[in-house]
């Protein structure tokens, strides 16, 4: 079924344009994810680059060495960045501020050097010969699972738990909420999900070198994050869209300016930054124009009737 809408769409989108949504929708995964601990969490994350390189390298390696199958491969991306996750997520989460953006900097750094230096990952000249797999159904449905699970995951208790952190951690924890635990907790889930775009990330494009790994990498994921608005799933996937789209789009409509292009790119970004401090979206976590919509059709739906021969809403049968 996959493989038939994977035809389906390849000849009808120009193949250069199928790459661009492709690699759009593993920024997207990337950045839901990021935005979790960043924008609900309320904890600066520089490494998240670091998490994507795991996964891939991982799946990668998997694909190459050991002769996985996709599936089983992309798994083991995921569960080996929440490992990792865990490992880093545990001593570094008890920083704060600063501190913590400087430490996971350093954390996305080691993971680049290390691939760098590994035979393994084939060091400098990169990890050659993976199998291209990916395509737009299978990144389409992953976008879609992602944004499923954290949608329900920051509405629960544990997600309101995570809102509480980010408003003020130490009136939190008096609140008996176990905020390590929580941090960490959600550091896990997004290194997993960041694993399992790098695992689409190697299985796309087939090549990986520790330079698709860097720390200018990260800071365009927070970007992303910060344009669609932190703390605002629908945020994030505006964020990520345009920023994937809009230095292809000025490339190729706009010749003249293509040389030029990063610098209007980066401006363009300081205007919005400054007339939408908040993002596109706002950060005000998912309770925009979609949960207002919602809410008032329940309240429309549980209005009680008023009078004999009221309809539902309470007005009367036959009101004009």
């Amino acid at each position: 079924m996959i493989d038939y809408l994977d035809g389906l769409l390849r000849s009808a989108i120009n193949p250069y344009y199928y790459g661009v949504l492709v690699t759009a929708g593993i920024n997207i995964i990337l950045v839901l994810s990021l935005n979790l601990v960043t924008g609900f969490t309320g904890q600066l994350h520089l490494g998240h680059a670091g998490f994507m390189a795991v996964g891939a390298y991982t799946a990668g390696i998997l694909a190459t060495a050991y002769k996985w199958t996709f599936y089983p491969a992309l798994l083991a991306g995921g569960l080996a960045a929440a490992a990792v996750g865990l490992v880093v997520g545990l001593p570094t989460l008890r920083l704060r501020g600063d501190y913590l953006a400087i430490a996971t900097l350093g954390f996305g750094e080691i993971v680049r050097i290390t691939a760098l230096n590994l035979n393994i990952t084939g060091g400098p000249f990169g990890l050659r010969g993976i199998p291209r797999v990916t395509n737009l159904p299978l990144v389409v449905i992953a976008v879609v699972v992602t944004y499923v699970f954290l949608w329900s995951l920051v509405r629960s208790r544990f997600g309101r738990a995570l809102v509480a952190i980010r408003e003020d951690e130490v009136a939190a924890q008096a609140m008996g909420i176990e905020t390590t635990r929580m941090k960490v907790t959600a550091f896990v889930v997004a290194a997993f999900f960041a694993g399992i775009a790098g695992g689409l990330f190697a299985y796309w494009f087939r090549y990986l070198n520790p330079s698709s790994f860097g720390f200018m990498v990260s800071i365009e994921l927070l970007a992303m994050a910060v344009l669609g608005g932190l703390g605002n799933l629908l945020g994030s996937v505006l964020g990520a869209s345009i920023i994937t789209f809009l230095p292809e789009l000025l490339r190729t409509t706009y010749p003249a300016i293509a040389e030029r292009r990063l610098v209007f790119y980066g401006a363009l970004l300081v205007l919005i930054m400054i007339l939408r401090p908040n993002g596109l979206l706002g950060s005000s976590s998912e309770s925009g124009w979609l949960e207002i919509w919602l809410r008032r059709r329940r309240r429309a739906a549980t209005v009680a009737p008023e009078g004999p021969g009221a309809a539902p809403g309470g007005e009367p049968h036959g009101a004009a």
